[in-house]
């Protein structure tokens, strides 16, 4: 760390921004069940196991709104095949409803593996890292007493920005992680939908909002991806000749605005999600 508290701003800035970008990486790539020790997932279950007695009595409620809406007559249920498909729609709902929190693990498996499939291919972030280049830090160490006012105005605009954006990053990597222990704790009620007919789309609906969910986690890889190749091709260029007020103050932009295409990618990882799966 440099003794100069400009170059030291930036340089708390970039650390800042790069460790979350590493919280990121280790939030996305790890599991519910591990986060935080488990302590959370051990107070979804408990909720997932509560909320099974009140599944099973919304599955009698739902699967007897089903009959009553359907059965023009009591003669229905003399047909074999009405009683059959009827009697199928409440077994698969009554086990949904008891292996709720091991359905919802399996689905996020799953789309773990299309996360640990894309994660593979990039490694790790440390290409995604930002750091200050040494010409900035000998320009402002050179700089007098008089230039290096309005440096500091420069750097902590900069700094307080990306020190900003970095916490929007990972509040809303953070907010999909609590999403899917929401999902996954409230699972057993909307899973019972599935005992009716006409309240079954609602399950439907869980399940495709789950896997979103889920897949929001690739989406943010992905995102990371694209900031790691955007942002090793797009390099701001330094250019000596101009004065080091002028030269930090378009550096800092550029860098800002590299950074704000992985914040807009992260934050719209949930919309990209429910525009292919069309929730």
């Amino acid at each position: 760390m440099s003794d100069n508290w400009i170059v030291a701003n930036l340089e708390n800035a970039f650390a800042t921004w790069n460790d979350k970008m590493t919280e990121i990486w280790e939030l996305v790539t790890m599991s519910p069940q591990d986060f935080k020790g488990g302590a959370i997932w051990h107070i979804v279950t408990n909720i997932n196991g509560g909320l099974q007695a009140i599944g099973y009595g919304l599955l009698i409620l739902f699967f007897a709104m089903s009959i009553f809406r359907s059965t023009a007559s009591f003669r229905d249920f003399q047909r074999p095949e009405y009683a059959l498909k009827h009697f199928i729609r409440f077994v698969a709902a009554k086990v949904a409803i008891t292996y709720a929190l091991d359905l919802m693990t399996v689905i996020y498996s799953i789309c773990g593996g299309v996360v640990s499939s894309i994660a593979g291919s990039l490694g790790g972030m440390g290409s995604a890292a930002v750091t200050l280049p040494a010409a900035i830090e000998t320009a402002v160490e050179d700089a007098g007493f008089w230039a290096s006012i309005p440096l500091w105005l420069v750097t902590i605009l900069g700094s307080l920005f990306i020190t900003v954006m970095s916490f929007i990053m990972i509040m809303t990597v953070y907010g999909r992680f609590f999403r899917l222990y929401m999902y996954t704790a409230l699972a057993p009620v909307p899973l019972s939908t599935f005992a009716g007919e006409g309240t079954s789309q609602m399950g439907k609906s869980f399940i495709k909002s789950y896997v979103g969910v889920c897949l929001e986690g690739a989406v943010i890889i992905l995102s990371c991806l694209i900031f790691s190749a955007f942002a090793s091709t797009s390099a701001p260029t330094l250019d000596t000749g101009i004065t080091t007020v002028t030269m930090i103050w378009k550096y800092i932009g550029e860098v800002i605005f590299n950074m704000l295409v992985l914040v807009g990618l992260i934050k719209g990882a949930d919309r990209i999600v429910k525009e292919m799966l069309g929730v």
